[in-house]
């Protein structure tokens, strides 16, 4: 061999064979992070974006009228929180805003058979009702967030069949409607009240059911039948009520006439009492006026007759004897005059005797 020729050199195998096993273990790990993020990533895909965001939020809001409920992990945390910005740590606590205010469940399309067996169905049933904040905790623990499918949305549907299993068409489509309210109302919260006490129903608003067309056709006549029924019955207590009016208003009238033909009567009555009293004050007056005359007549003629009789002396009879004579004017002619003219002593005597007997009776009278 020539020496001016370079001698071949072989090639080395490359020393440090753990920098080689370095690399492979870096790609391991930086593979098993990135199917980490696949996975959190596909688990994220898999859920809706609420839910997404509300896994991803650290700041959160309660609105009003709701109170905040946590879960981590799985588990429902005792924390309650009141409307209002609160944090939690994403994708560890899961959030949900729960009513605690009046809300209204409307329960739809609820088939139902009669006691008869005609399916009908209520299209709508309102039931509003309220969870009491305190019992937020034990209501969500025993019946998850969706309490109300448990005990409004399940149990309408329950107690509706029960309803109409035992009552007829008749009874449920008109006789007793109007009850079914307050009956539903009054089953649920009979069991709200004994297993979740924490939800009270306010109330309960039932819709008119749907029944079959044929049925539905006959139900309409026999309304109508009884509209027209009533209809006859109202215009017969009109006719009866204006027949009782025209009798009150006759008796009114009577009545009215009554009183004032009594009125009248009694204004007459008191105008003849008022001239009987003023006749009787006038005869009073009159009979008393004329007694006093007569008293006066009596009186007067009284003291006359005992004047006169006071004057009845003979002296005085003579006088008024002679005065009498004396006027007389008469003139008697011929051979004989009246004898009466003559004898002076039988009137003498006859005065004198006249005179005794009126003594006589005074004494007879004292």
């Amino acid at each position: 061999m020539d020496s001016n020729q370079p001698t071949p050199v072989t090639p080395q195998p490359p020393q440090g064979g753990r920098g080689g096993g370095g690399g492979g273990s870096g790609f391991s790990a930086i593979l098993a992070v990135f199917l980490s993020f696949v996975a959190i990533f596909v688990m994220m895909m898999n859920q809706s974006p609420s839910t997404i965001r509300n896994g991803l939020s650290i700041l959160h809001q309660v609105p009003e009228g709701h109170v905040g409920v946590y879960w981590r992990g799985g588990a429902l945390q005792k924390t309650i929180t009141d409307p209002g910005f609160h944090l939690k740590l994403p994708f560890i606590t899961h959030y949900e805003p729960v009513q605690v205010t009046l809300q209204t469940d409307q329960v739809r399309d609820i088939p139902c058979g009669t006691k008869g067996g005609v399916m009908i169905n209520f299209e709508k049933i309102e039931v509003v009702n309220r969870l009491h904040k305190d019992y937020v905790h034990d209501t969500l623990l025993n019946y998850g967030v969706q309490y109300d499918n448990t005990w409004i949305y399940d149990k309408i549907h329950h107690e509706i069949n029960q309803f109409c299993s035992s009552h007829s068409l008749q009874q449920v489509y008109i006789d007793v409607f109007d009850q079914i309210d307050e009956k539903m109302k009054d089953a649920l919260q009979g069991d709200c009240t004994r297993y979740a006490p924490g939800i009270e129903i306010i109330s309960v608003r039932v819709t008119n059911p749907t029944i079959p067309e044929s049925i539905r056709r006959n139900f309409e006549q026999m309304e109508e039948e009884r509209t027209k029924v009533l209809i006859a019955i109202e215009k017969q207590r009109v006719v009866e009520k204006e027949a009782e009016t025209s009798k009150k208003m006759a008796i009114s009238e009577a009545e009215k006439i009554a009183n004032v033909s009594k009125i009248l009567m009694e204004q007459k009555l008191m105008e003849k009492e008022s001239a009987r009293r003023q006749q009787e004050i006038e005869n009073q007056i009159y009979m008393a006026r004329e007694k006093s005359l007569a008293d006066a007549y009596f009186y007067r003629a009284l003291k006359e007759a005992e004047a006169n009789k006071l004057k009845l002396t003979p002296q005085f009879l003579e006088l008024k004897f002679i005065e009498a004579i004396a006027d007389n004017t008469k003139i008697f002619f011929g051979e004989k005059i009246p004898s009466m003219f003559l004898d002076q002593r039988l009137l003498g005597n006859f005065l004198q005797q006249l005179s005794r007997n009126v003594s006589e009776e005074e004494k007879s009278t004292a």
